[in-house]
């Protein structure tokens, strides 16, 4: 049996997806028409094109441009819907999808209309497809902590719509300490934290994240390699790394694929799971992740279903649907 045919039978969860990296060009075209929007691109072949990218922020550069052509919840539904469609053809069973309602706040979207229309895409997918999900919301640290503060009221006025707070975005000169007490008042409110952390970011973000934050996952974490004490606190505690190999290489955070630290990581006792990120932007959903990175790094399919199983156990799933799909996992592939 090829890889992707044994991964896309596995069941998996994706916990580092970012809703609007997930905005094809050809939805992009769709939206700028539905909303009489110009765009800078005259063709999706321009669009992809312009997917070539020399650090994190070239990339968000992008990213926020294309962020512009959600508008309405029916939007954010469709685009939902669309990622979940291509999460279910490579075997996710569940997803924990982020999204960033200050790129669309600013633009006069109300945060009602991103997680009112999230949510019923999430919903749509759950009832077509059988996929679960969480919504996580986060802030953009390269803002302030007070429109942090400001953010996180907005979006408690719809609480039963998301589970968690996040922190993504440019990473360099903006610490996970910037946002303690954000995230100290989120968990007040009984929602589950995670942030981006050891990406571009030193190890000590990663620290800081865990001490500071009080996170129940980090995502990247492929820096902390550099720091072995760290290493050894990850494994000990059972942190999982929420890691995305194609958007490492394709922000330059590993020059190819065959120098990702990811088998290492795996080799180290973390519990490493496998993501896309942005998978519009970066070539390839979940399961092209896996797959080239089996090819790439030479994971064997015990490892493959470790990485799997890892991303099950460490997801928000309650314990009864882990252990049913840990024990699929299991009895495909002989894990202990």
């Amino acid at each position: 049996m090829d890889p992707r045919q044994f991964v896309r039978g596995l069941p998996k969860a994706e916990l580092h997806l970012h809703i609007e990296g997930s905005l094809e060009p050809e939805m992009l075209f769709a939206l700028a028409a539905k909303h009489r929007l110009t765009l800078k691109f005259s063709s999706m072949e321009e669009v992809r094109k312009a997917y070539e990218f020399d650090d994190l922020q070239s990339f968000l550069d992008i990213y926020y441009e294309g962020a512009a052509v959600l508008r309405d919840a029916d939007d954010f539904r469709a685009l939902t819907a669309a990622y979940l469609k291509r999460a279910h053809a490579d075997g996710v069973v569940h997803a924990e999808i982020f999204c960033d309602p200050q790129t669309h706040t600013a633009r006069g979207v109300p945060t009602r209309a991103v997680l009112e229309g999230i949510s019923e895409g999430l919903a749509q997918g759950e009832r077509d497809l059988g996929i679960t999900s969480r919504l996580i919301v986060c802030f953009l640290r390269h803002l302030s902590e007070a429109e942090a503060f400001a953010t996180l009221a907005e979006a408690l006025k719809f609480r039963a719509l998301f589970h968690g707070v996040g922190l993504d975005s440019s990473e360099k000169g903006h610490p996970p300490s910037k946002f303690a007490r954000v995230f100290e008042r989120a968990r007040a409110e009984g929602l589950v934290a995670v942030a981006h952390a050891g990406e571009e970011g030193p190890p000590e973000y990663i620290e800081q994240a865990l001490d500071l934050l009080k996170v129940a996952r980090i995502d990247h974490g492929v820096r902390c390699l550099e720091k072995p004490a760290l290493v050894e606190r990850l494994r000990a505690q059972g942190v999982p790394l929420t890691v995305c190999p194609l958007s490492n290489v394709k922000l330059k955070v590993f020059r190819r694929l065959q120098d990702h630290n990811l088998k290492r990581l795996l080799d180290a006792g973390l519990r490493v799971t496998v993501n896309s990120d942005d998978p519009a932007y970066f070539g390839g959903y979940v399961l092209d992740n896996y797959v080239e990175c089996a090819a790439a790094l030479g994971l064997s399919r015990a490892e493959l279903a470790q990485l799997c199983a890892n991303s099950i156990s460490a997801s928000l799933l309650p314990d009864a649907r882990k252990t049913v799909f840990l024990e699929k996992i299991r009895n495909s592939c002989a894990l202990p």
